[in-house]
Formats: C-alpha cells, structure tokens, sequence
C-alpha cells in the first residue's frame, strides 16, 4: 500500500466527512471503528480494508472510487454524487389518446438529489408518440405535482372526469383551454364542460433506459 493511496484516502474521507458536516465521533460509529482509527486514515498514517472503504462509500452515498482517486484526477465533465432519492414510478400515461389513469405503484427510479425541484415529485412512464419527438415511448417523465402550469409547459392532465390521463403541452387562447401534442398528427384536444380536465403535475424531465 503506498503512501499516496493513504494521504489521497484520508484527503478524500476528510473532505465528504466536512461536506456532510458528520463529526469523527459520528462517523467512526457509524462504522463501527473507533474514532482514532478514523483520525489515523485522515491523516493518512493507515489505510482501512476494502469492507470499511465500501460502508465509508454506502455511508456518504458515493462510488468507492470517489475515495480511492485524487480530486484533481476526476475529470472536470463529471459530477460527483453525495445523496439519492428514489422517486415512485406511479403507473403509466398516454401521450396519444388518453387512457384509464390508475396510479397504479411500479418501484422507483433512483436520482442524484442535487439540481432535483422540490415538491412533491413521481414518475409516469409514456406510452403512445403524440409527444415525439419531446418524450418518446417508454420515457420516464418526471412529474412535480402541482394544479397548474405556464403557458406552453407540459403537464400530466386528467380528462374526462377522474378516469383518463394524458401528457400534454397546455395552450391557453381567448379563454380557450387546449391540449397540444408535439406530433403534429394529433389534432389540439379542447377543453370544455363536456370535457373537464384537471391538471395534476408538469413534466419537469424526461429519461430512458438503454
């Protein structure tokens, strides 16, 4: 074990221990280790076993290699990570025509808590390419609950009373509500007493999985 390896550890423990303001008391029982051990690997005197370096890791919410590297060595483009959140996928919405809008409960998907809105927030997976090329199918879009939206913005919308969803961009004209799709082979949707609709969150972001 090297010398270099030791001080970068203790360089890089020492630097999320501040980060996340947790005192070496906190940390060393966190992990079960004493707090001179922990003073021992900031100062680069010993280095922990690979088992300690991954509940150091699991504890501040990193990859092992955010402890192992020299800060200096992490490329500029890369974003490090400290905290996640797991948002509930509630089911999925229609961006063609609008189908049942059960909330019905499909795991999580995990995110880096920074650059997140807050709020309320959920995912609903797209079905249909009335929003393509935005959202295409089997997107996850990210939804901040909230009953209303700017002009333009695109909003998960329940139509037809309580029974059916859609993703939609909203367009209001004279006094006229409209659902727009960005497929240009979808005719506008209008809004009116024969057929309500009730805004349930905006589309904050839209991801896929490989």
């Amino acid at each position: 074990m090297t010398d270099d390896l030791k001080e970068i550890f203790g360089q890089n423990l020492q630097r999320l221990r501040r980060l996340k303001n947790i005192s070496m008391v906190e940390l060393s029982e966190m992990i079960g280790v004493s707090q001179s051990t922990i003073s021992d690997w900031e100062n680069g005197k010993k280095m922990p076993r690979s088992g300690s370096i991954q509940r150091i890791a699991d504890f501040f919410g990193v990859p092992k290699t955010d402890l192992l590297i020299k800060k200096s060595d992490i490329p500029n483009n890369m974003i490090s990570v400290t905290e996640f959140v797991d948002i509930p996928i509630l089911g999925t919405i229609m961006c063609g025509e609008p189908i049942l809008a059960e909330e019905n409960f499909d795991g999580y998907r995990r995110e880096p808590k920074e650059g997140l809105p807050s709020g309320d927030l959920f995912y609903l997976k797209a079905k249909g390419d009335s929003m393509s090329p935005t959202i295409r199918e089997n997107g996850y879009v990210l939804i901040k609950r909230q009953p209303d939206v700017e002009d333009g913005e695109i909003a998960a919308v329940i139509v037809n009373g309580d029974d059916e969803a859609t993703l939609k961009r909203v367009k209001r004209q004279n006094g006229i509500v409209m659902l727009i799709a960005d497929n240009k082979e979808y005719s506008p949707m209008i809004i009116t007493p024969d057929t309500p609709a009730r805004i349930i969150g905006k589309a904050m972001k839209v991801s896929f999985d490989l």
